[in-house]
């Protein structure tokens, strides 16, 4: 390489690369001396029970906004959500996913894709995948998918304790 090829890539434009994040999330069934609905993946499942949580405890939300948090490096969700906000006491999982996106995108980052899937032995999710994307893309404003998992019977998961999620999420500098 000649010095003026090496001078030539020293003055260009440093390249903007893409940033990755993870998110999880956990949450257990609420006891049945306080049942709650059931939300997950930003719908209600009527006739399933609940999990507890500050917010609603949508586990696939919640891992979805963690993510980008992640990615960007601006915290996590208990940074912007935490026990302390009395304010998001119940809020929706749609909810905090649109505003972790505001946040994101205030902070100066564009959202590639997230991707989440959950464990749990329930509910059965793949009638409604198309569905949860749907609601979980609009509230992100870019793509969101959903893939869904047994444990197997092991763990808390397999044993019926409640359900996790684990996102990544894609972003990169808003130019």
């Amino acid at each position: 390489m000649t010095k003026d090829a090496m001078t030539d890539n020293a003055s260009r434009t440093p390249m903007l690369l893409p940033r990755t994040g993870i998110g999880i999330d956990v949450h257990a069934f609420a006891p049945d001396s306080d049942p709650q609905p059931l939300w997950l993946g930003g719908l209600f499942w009527e006739g399933e029970r609940g999990l507890a949580g500050h917010s609603d405890g949508d586990p696939v939300a919640h891992a979805a906004a963690d993510a980008l948090f992640s990615a960007c490096g601006i915290g996590d969700l208990g940074t912007h959500f935490g026990t302390d906000r009395p304010e998001f006491a119940g809020a929706s999982g749609v909810t905090l996913l649109a505003e972790a996106a505001r946040i994101v995108r205030a902070a100066g980052f564009e959202i590639g894709n997230v991707a989440v899937q959950f464990v749990g032995n329930r509910p059965k999710f793949g009638p409604r995948r198309e569905e949860s994307q749907r609601v979980l893309t609009e509230a992100a404003g870019a793509p969101v998918s959903v893939t869904a998992t047994t444990s197997d019977g092991l763990g808390f998961t397999g044993r019926g304790e409640g359900i996790s999620a684990v996102a990544t999420a894609l972003v990169y500098p808003a130019a």
